[in-house]
């Protein structure tokens, strides 16, 4: 266990709230002069169900914060897990979920979180928050990495670059489940409507579909040129989430066109993934499916429809948020290099990736499925 201490300003010039209950790290510490020390340790055994009880406490965590996160990721990708805890008089004032990653492209790395939208540090005070990410720093350092990578939707450390490379799409969704085609857009609403009413789609919720929405996934990944996730992660992130997802398959003329696989946390629905064949352009299956699952946010109380994140070099998913009324905000994410090293381009653009990224498309699903879950370790997206 690590303990931290500082000098405390507690002035109201120091500081500088950007957002009611937020704060910034190095704008001054909120804690009285006598206030005890912020000790930081692993997350024990023991402690665990304080883990996700000091995450459920939070208006700002994700449920990338979780446990279930972290079984998922370590089950399926074999990341060794290193969760940070804050506390004082013995109770959690903040949290780091971190992973160490070893990758054979970009070197070793803390990533909070890979493959997640969100992560990050969960703190009360600023206090909190510098001895989680001193805590980092000093672990880096032990592990020879060459950075830490936080994926905070909103950036806390002033003086640690933002990557001004993603941008996040959420919207309000309407009261009555019957608003929601009215609610989208002119030309989405016409897609959505069409896929429904000209095509005749029909949609089935269950994780009995896991398997073959997980195909679907497949792909569309191999047809975009992406790394394809394994079965095993969703699965197992279905197995942790229990009454926190939904599954769906869309289908047309009884053969499956599309399939989605839904996040939920507290008054927020996400689509976390989508797979489609390649026809399902012809019968508008992924509005579809997106406007089945909004319609099903509404009648069960959601409240925030969250259309994840996007790179915004990424025209298709980019545009396709946009077209659906979503305005892009500008993620916090952040990442610190250690002494010597420089931040990692692991995005597709890469000019690195782009012969492979061109073989890609032609290599069958069988190959493509195992690579890229192979590559998907070492590239924590």
């Amino acid at each position: 266990m690590t303990s931290y201490s500082r000098a405390t300003d507690t002035s109201a010039s120091s500081v500088g709230f950007a957002r009611a209950g937020e704060f910034v790290i190095g704008a001054g510490v909120i804690a009285d002069a006598g206030s005890p020390t912020c000790q930081v340790s692993a997350l024990s055994a023991e402690r665990a169900t304080d883990w996700d009880a000091y995450v459920e406490g939070r208006v700002d965590s994700t449920l990338f914060h979780t446990s279930a996160w972290r079984d998922a990721v370590t089950t399926a990708f074999d990341h060794e897990a290193v969760y940070l805890t804050a506390t004082r008089e013995d109770r959690p004032v903040g949290v780091l979920p971190l992973f160490f990653v070893r990758s054979r492209i970009a070197g070793r790395l803390l990533v909070s979180v890979p493959y997640g939208v969100g992560g990050g540090i969960l703190a009360d005070d600023a206090e909190a928050a510098e001895a989680l990410f001193e805590e980092a720093k000093r672990l880096a350092t032990q592990r020879r990495c060459i950075g830490i990578d936080l994926r905070s939707e909103r950036a806390l450390l002033p003086d640690v670059p933002v990557i001004d490379r993603y941008v996040g799409f959420e919207r309000e969704l309407p009261s009555d489940p019957a608003n929601v085609l009215a609610w989208l857009p002119r030309k989405a609403r016409a897609a959505a409507r069409n896929g429904r009413e000209k095509y005749g789609l029909q949609v089935r919720f269950g994780d009995e579909h896991l398997r073959r929405v997980w195909e679907l996934y497949s792909i569309s990944m191999r047809r975009l040129a992406s790394l394809t996730y394994p079965f095993s992660f969703f699965n197992r992130l279905i197995e942790g989430t229990p009454g926190r997802h939904w599954v769906s398959l869309v289908t047309w003329n009884g053969r499956p066109v599309a399939g989605l696989v839904t996040l939920l946390f507290r008054d927020r629905v996400m689509p976390y993934f989508i797979g489609t064949t390649d026809e399902a352009k012809r019968c508008s299956a992924a509005n579809f499916a997106y406007l089945t699952v909004m319609e099903r946010a509404v009648e069960q109380g959601y409240g925030v429809f969250d259309f994840g994140r996007s790179r915004r070099d990424n025209a298709g998913s980019y545009d396709f948020k946009r077209f659906h009324g979503f305005t892009p905000r500008r993620l916090g994410y952040q990442y610190y290099a250690m002494p010597g090293h420089e931040a990692p381009d692991l995005s597709p653009t890469n000019p690195r990736f782009q012969l492979a990224r061109r073989l890609w498309k032609h290599l069958p699903l069988s190959v493509t499925r195992r690579a890229g879950a192979y590559l998907a370790k070492h590239i924590p997206g």
